[in-house]
């Protein structure tokens, strides 16, 4: 926690956690984790439900999970559409494949998952370098899951970029076709370039431009919602990191005021 916890800074609107490194923590760390979430809002974005896991749903962990959200007051939830595992931990997200089947598989997994949290969750769209399988495009899978499971939508914006450039799709175009009113909270963050034609999500730069600009095509997509800045490594100075906090926060002011004007001019 460090300095953010010693000096929270007053733009940071919300915090977003994973569980799993949480759940079960007591001691100073517990009580220090209570001590935050009391006082600011958060999210858990969750690293291991492999809702696409071809292994039955880890319902033990997910009665865990509720514990620990009902103890922190936490009401948001998010995990990633892909999945990690398959007896045992794969360290990494796996695609899961673009299929009719596949969308009721994932789709039934996700309202039982609600069902067991009595939440409704957000399924992150995911970076994939490979679609094994595919038999539907990336778009009418995601948007399939969430009108079958009847679930909200974490929108990772520099993801949509990262598979634009790789699998040569119009970044715009895919992100205006998925449904704004089921996005709970946005993703931003920046990615290393390893070739001409392949981008690496990595959480580990800063945003470029063309992910700051798709960023505001979701403002005007799906309206301002809460936009978490990850950086996971080579994270630079708290300063230096809230500089990108603070555009973020100067987008949303920008976007706001467009649609009070809207509205203003309608009434």
């Amino acid at each position: 926690m460090g300095p953010l916890a010693d000096r929270p800074p007053a733009q940071v609107g919300f915090y977003e956690i994973a569980p799993e490194n949480w759940i079960g923590m007591g001691g100073v760390w517990g009580k220090r984790l209570r001590a935050f979430t009391e006082q600011y809002p958060f999210i858990c974005h969750g690293l291991s439900l492999s809702i696409g896991s071809p292994s039955p749903l880890d319902e033990t962990f997910l009665q865990r999970l509720k514990r620990f959200l009902d103890q922190h007051g936490i009401k948001g939830y998010s995990e990633h559409l892909s999945y990690c595992s398959d007896d045992g931990h794969l360290y990494d997200l796996m695609p899961i494949p673009f299929t009719e089947e596949a969308v009721h598989y994932v789709a039934e997994r996700i309202r039982r998952t609600q069902d067991i949290l009595e939440r409704r969750i957000a399924m992150e769209n995911v970076s994939y370098y490979a679609a094994p399988g595919k038999q539907m495009e990336e778009i009418d899978f995601i948007n399939a899951v969430l009108q079958e499971a009847d679930c909200d939508l974490l929108l990772d914006v520099n993801n949509i970029y990262v598979n634009s450039i790789n699998h040569h799709y119009d970044a715009e175009q895919f992100l205006t076709a998925l449904p704004a009113d089921r996005a709970m909270y946005f993703h931003v963050a920046g990615h290393y370039n390893e070739a001409d034609d392949l981008i690496v999500d990595t959480h580990g730069a800063d945003i470029i431009d063309p992910v700051w600009e798709l960023l505001e095509k979701a403002y005007a997509h799906c309206g301002v919602a809460p936009t978490l800045l990850e950086r996971d490594f080579n994270i630079p100075p708290l300063p230096e990191l809230l500089g990108e906090v603070d555009r973020i926060v100067a987008l949303q002011d920008k976007w706001t005021q467009q649609q009070d004007t809207r509205n203003a001019g309608h009434s």
